[in-house]
């Protein structure tokens, strides 16, 4: 018998493409991926629930607000709609924050709590959407579970003022879920679910701006859209609202003083710095070492530096290109990664870093998509091959799951966060001026200044170290060396009005000083016997940084009179200033000698305590 031709007039029958028809998994698989991907990101995270707010943006943005602290209200929904508050406008961030507020107070935990749940969510709609647009089950879960337990999300899902990142992206795997349902029936109704879900997002977090030119790479790999100028007018309306959310954002920034002038960070430094943050992001994937809060911008960066970058950039493109017909989603990853990042590559510099780890919370799912089908592709279907390459996957996925509770344990209190990031990078500058700050508020005034001197010997022109060195060394009566910090604050930053007005009350402060001076003078010169002038005039000394003169006042008033407790600890205190920690634990012994109730006292010897060799006075 011959074989049955097929009729030339009757059509092939052609593979439903992944859009049209997703190939089916056992519903019992896909259930325990779903639950493996919640628990991995439980294991990473869940210590969040004890995390305190950190002084980088929690306090400003959310315990200091009132606006946010006085919950879900219409008239703070009026202001999340129309402030430009800390240079950003994405009310429904601000919502989620007030609903936050509304359910639990100011419970840190619980708004931490909150984040990961969004990261939850954010991560199982991402492998259900891949599963649903490749028919790849095991890969979609493998990129799914980088994406939940990377290193460098952990800024993302750790830091309670980063909610914008979280809430946004939740909003991208609805309107990618939203595109996929139109794709498989176009009708304008699921059209504007789309647009919705996509105007939700940017409402969150405006790095949503890419999208609809995501959703063009999609329509390549794995959608398989015929690309033509039809596909392209289909996105010009999402593109409007990414370009309305643009426009906004760049006008509230500008306004609110966050994007640097040009005579700030000039053009060639912009341009130099994008090809290093993109190879530091890669370069951070493969290797999430010394993650920190904040990788501030060079003043200059060398020549050979950038060539270097842009020929891993160009040789990485090249390759993609090459391979791109046959492993299309090398291409699209590739300009995933690439094109997601551009809202923050730091052409239109906002801040001062160079890069920040929660820029990649979605780009690198591009990268990811590289990597997963990429080394299937490589390594092929033999039973064996596939099985090393399961248990490789989840030895990877387990070690980012252990690097990751590592990590999020930096961001548990400011002080955690920042003595981090100077351990990490002790080259900082500005590592070690946040460290500083944090020491001053916890009353630590000596370690602050300590920090804020590192600070400026690496970077001198920062204005915002030299207010807080001079608020520092004011609150320790040492006005004089205040005051040149206060002005050099101003002279580096015109604008800066807290620092003139530390200056001006500062500078009020030592000419009220100089006439108690003059006074305190004759009343020594007149009385040499009266220990209270003594006194008097030793203090009026110290507050003017006159250590040495100071002491010789308060040691003539213990010669008057020994049993004095309030002198000796005044003694005590400017030998503190002069570093003889052991001279000054004497001093206060002999206070709480003579004054068993001087707390005061007692409180600078349990303080100086530690600073000898072996922690004890005696």
């Amino acid at each position: 018998m011959r074989p049955k031709r097929q009729r030339r007039d009757a059509p092939a029958k052609k593979a439903a493409s992944p859009a049209a028809r997703p190939v089916e998994r056992p519903a019992s698989t896909t259930a325990f991926i779903y639950v493996g991907l919640a628990a991995i990101n439980i294991i990473a995270f869940a210590s969040v629930r004890r995390f305190e707010f950190v002084d980088y943006d929690d306090i400003d943005y959310i315990s200091s607000n009132p606006n946010v602290a006085a919950g879900l209200t219409w008239d703070s929904v009026r202001w999340a709609l129309t402030t430009g508050y800390s240079a950003n406008w994405h009310p429904l961030t601000w919502m989620s924050h007030m609903l936050d507020v509304q359910l639990f107070g100011m419970n840190p935990g619980a708004h931490h709590v909150v984040n990961l749940v969004l990261h939850v969510l954010s991560t199982v709609l991402l492998f259900g959407i891949l599963q649903r647009m490749t028919g790849e089950t095991g890969k979609s879960a493998f990129v799914a579970a980088l994406f939940a337990v990377h290193p460098l999300h952990v800024e993302s899902v750790a830091w309670a003022a980063e909610r914008k990142d979280v809430l946004s992206t939740v909003f991208f795997m609805l309107t990618l879920w939203a595109y996929l349902y139109y794709v498989r029936q176009p009708s304008w109704r699921r059209y504007v679910g789309v647009a919705v879900c996509l105007a939700l997002g940017l409402m969150a977090k405006p790095m949503l701006v890419t999208l609809p030119i995501l959703l063009l790479l999609l329509d390549v790999w794995p959608l398989k859209r015929p690309l033509n100028v039809k596909l392209v007018t289909e996105k010009l309306p999402l593109l409007a609202l990414s370009v309305a959310s643009s426009v906004i954002t760049v006008l509230v920034q500008r306004q609110g003083g966050a994007v640097m002038r040009l005579d700030q960070v000039p053009l060639s430094l912009r341009l130099a710095n994008a090809p290093i943050a993109y190879v530091h992001y890669i370069g951070k994937m493969f290797w999430p070492a010394d993650l920190v809060a904040m990788y501030p911008l060079p003043r200059a960066i060398p020549a050979f530096e950038v060539a270097g970058a842009l020929a891993i950039l160009l040789t990485v493109s090249v390759v993609v290109a090459r391979a791109g017909r046959r492993h299309p989603y090398l291409a699209v990853g590739w300009l995933w990664f690439i094109i997601a990042l551009l809202p923050v590559i730091g052409i239109v510099q906002v801040g001062a870093q160079s890069s920040a780890d929660r820029y990649t919370y979605m780009p690198l799912i591009g990268l990811f998509l590289m990597i997963a089908w990429g080394i299937s592709d490589a390594v092929g279907e033999a039973s064996r091959r596939t099985l090393a390459l399961c248990l490789t996957a989840a030895a990877i996925v387990a070690t980012c799951t252990v690097l990751s509770f590592r990590q999020a344990q930096h961001w548990r209190n400011s002080l955690a966060l920042w003595q981090h990031a100077v351990d990490a990078t002790p080259d900082s500058y500005f590592a070690h001026t946040s460290l500083g700050y944090v020491l001053w508020k916890s009353g630590k005034l000596d370690d602050a200044i300590d920090q804020y001197n590192e600070s400026l010997s690496l970077r001198s022109d920062f204005a915002e170290t030299h207010n807080n060195l001079g608020v520092a060394l004011a609150q320790k009566g040492q006005l004089a060396a205040a005051l040149p910090h206060f002005s050099e604050a101003i002279r580096q930053k015109p604008s800066f009005a807290a620092a003139r007005d530390n200056f001006n009350a500062t500078d009020a402060r030592m000419r009220t000083l100089d006439g108690d001076l003059a006074r305190y003078a004759e009343g020594v010169r007149s009385r040499p016997g009266d220990l209270a002038a003594r006194n008097e005039f030793g203090a009026a000394l110290a507050a003017q940084g006159r250590i040495d003169e100071a002491m010789e006042q308060f040691l003539a008033a213990l010669q008057i009179d020994s049993s004095q407790a309030d002198v000796h600890y005044n003694l005590g205190m400017m030998l503190e200033r002069k570093g003889r920690t052991k001279d000054a634990i004497a001093a206060f012994e002999a206070a709480l000698r003579h004054n068993p109730k001087h707390d005061a006292a007692r409180d600078a010897i349990a303080a100086l305590s530690p600073r000898l060799p072996n922690g004890n006075p005696k």
